[in-house]
């Protein structure tokens, strides 16, 4: 990653204490619920965690892991990988900050199965949320990856054809894409807005033992962000719009091979 401002510039340092302030508290608040859990008969386990009502402690926590969460976005989505697109706007920005997003949520994955691996297989106490949790967490990775895809312009688009094209139909061939997407998205917006809405108000359950919202967050969140996804696709066409044609080759990216030989290296 390069280690200029991309566009923090001064906030760069406020927001990386704001990162280190709020993941040090978390783990810490964290290590508190940890030691209430093996000396004191009202723990706080995963089954509060999605339950604050009257738990002052659950809702404290949960307001850290998403302070710290934001802020670690915020902070990586400032510096740019190699191989990674220059931002250009405000929805470029917005697309880098969630993308970083799912880089956490996706090591956040990792540790809940690792979790669970170890509890099911060493201790022989299985939990009732990892499974669950994972799918939550993965569902809002898979939607984030489709909005850092279009920023980044790695969507699928059949080059061998659009290559051999003037620009002018190339334009052509883009604007009807969008057509397409804002088609979609309408259709799927106007068809899923009751549900999702209806959902949402009454925080529909899983129906399991733990019984997270996940129908009631992940169905507004799917309708969100595919708008967001259409948006970011508007801003691709435009600041797109007067660049130069591009050459496409399915020769591998040097610059990527380089850095996975100094990883293996290392």
């Amino acid at each position: 990653m390069e280690n200029k401002s991309l566009w923090l510039g001064r906030s760069r340092g406020p927001v990386r204490l704001a990162m280190i302030g709020f993941t040090g508290l978390a783990l810490l608040m964290f290590a508190v619920l940890v030691l209430l859990k093996l000396f004191t008969a009202d723990a706080i386990g995963m089954h509060e965690m999605i339950r604050p009502a009257g738990r002052p402690m659950v809702t404290v926590m949960l307001l850290l892991i998403a302070g710290s969460i934001l802020f670690t976005s915020l902070y990586l989505s400032d510096t740019k990988g190699d191989i990674e697109s220059e931002p250009d706007g405000i929805f470029d920005i917005l697309s880098l900050v969630t993308s970083r997003m799912a880089m956490i949520m996706i090591a956040l994955t990792v540790l809940v199965m690792f979790y669970e691996v170890v509890s099911r297989y060493t201790f022989s106490r299985p939990t009732l949320w990892a499974n669950e949790l994972s799918l939550w967490i993965a569902s809002f990775v898979f939607l984030f990856a489709g909005q850092y895809a279009m920023q980044q312009r790695s969507h699928i688009r059949i080059y061998v054809l659009y290559d051999l094209m003037p620009r002018w139909m190339q334009k052509s061939a883009d604007v009807l894409s969008l057509l397409l997407l804002v088609t979609f998205t309408f259709s799927l917006v106007w068809g899923g807005y009751s549900d999702a809405v209806t959902r949402m108000l009454r925080m529909e359950t899983f129906g399991t033992a733990w019984d997270p919202p996940i129908p009631g967050i992940l169905k507004p969140s799917i309708l969100f962000i595919i708008v967001l996804v259409t948006v970011q696709a508007v801003s691709n066409l435009i600041a797109d719009w007067n660049k130069a044609p591009e050459a496409h080759s399915d020769a591998p990216d040097e610059t990527e091979i380089e850095n996975l030989r100094r990883t293996l290296e290392n």
